[in-house]
């Protein structure tokens, strides 16, 4: 979706930009909302998916459920489909914010049950802050296989902690064996890897079961070790006297800023940095060294 900045009517700027994250061929994507209001007040609507909501500064008022819900910086919304409510600046200004609207199923995966929220504001700062995170990374030219690992994750966390489901068992039999056959298939794709369902599929998993699987056995998702492996690949190409950005291409990163970005997270130092500490530049012959 294009975004767009709305002016206030007391001068000051206001903003809401939609972008999209997708989760995958097949899948639909969950659409995002980065918005900074001074005046501005929603009439009464409703969403057909869930609104999931970070406060990011000032305070909100939103009217649900008959009630009055007052937001602040850290709390987390949520808003189930259908529920007709409004949305407006609290007593102290503006506010700001990040939404999320994702399908009912997204918040059902880890749990036995459909989830329901009794209270719709919640304080959970590590959760808040992983969504803020996901939400601002995702917001670009994500990679697809990332957002499936990131967000349906947090979402389960989210019906897990906050909602009245049962959560299904967190014990996945054979998670090494599992897990071995996701890196071995990832590391065969390398350059177009398969979503998370195609990947759960022939093992008889939920995508929720083989990242739970995944996460026991490795400590991380199935995105980030793709991305660590690319990094490794990366590095030998580097060795070879590539430059950053044609080792980015032969790994299967979308572009130089994110081998950067993950090189970075690895290694500690950029592509190019690393690559001309391997490959030095020549010494050039002093005066001394000419004379003699």
């Amino acid at each position: 979706m294009d975004g767009k900045a709305l002016n206030g009517n007391g001068g000051g700027r206001e903003q809401a930009v939609w972008t999209r994250a997708h989760l995958g061929p097949g899948a639909p994507p969950i659409d995002l909302l980065t918005a900074r209001f001074d005046q501005h007040r929603y009439a009464p609507h409703y969403h057909e998916e869930f609104t999931i909501g970070v406060c990011i500064g000032g305070s909100e008022i939103i009217d649900y459920r008959g009630g009055r819900l007052h937001v602040g910086p850290g709390s987390i919304v949520v808003l189930a489909p259908g529920e007709v409510h409004t949305g407006g600046p609290g007593h102290h200004g503006g506010y700001a914010y990040r939404a999320m609207y994702p399908a009912r199923n997204l918040l059902a995966e880890g749990t036995a049950t459909a989830p329901h929220f009794r209270d719709p504001v919640m304080d959970d700062p590590e959760l808040a802050a992983a969504l803020r995170a996901a939400h601002t990374e995702l917001s670009g030219a994500a990679d697809p296989l990332e957002a499936e690992s990131r967000l349906p994750w947090l979402l389960a966390a989210l019906a897990r902690r906050h909602s009245t489901a049962r959560p299904l068992c967190d014990t996945i039999p054979g998670a090494d064996h599992i897990a071995r056959s996701v890196r071995d298939r990832l590391a065969d794709e390398l350059l177009a890897p398969p979503s998370l369902a195609e990947l759960a599929a022939p093992l008889g998993l939920s995508r929720y079961q083989l990242l739970r699987a995944f996460r026991t056995s490795t400590g991380m998702p199935p995105y980030a070790w793709l991305a660590q492996h690319r990094v490794t690949r990366a590095r030998t190409l580097l060795d070879a006297g590539l430059r950053p950005a044609e080792a980015a291409a032969l790994v299967g990163f979308a572009d130089q800023a994110h081998l950067t970005r993950w090189f970075r997270r690895v290694l500690g130092v950029t592509p190019a940095a690393y690559r001309n500490s391997v490959h030095p530049a020549p010494r050039r012959n002093s005066v001394q060294d000419v004379a003699r």
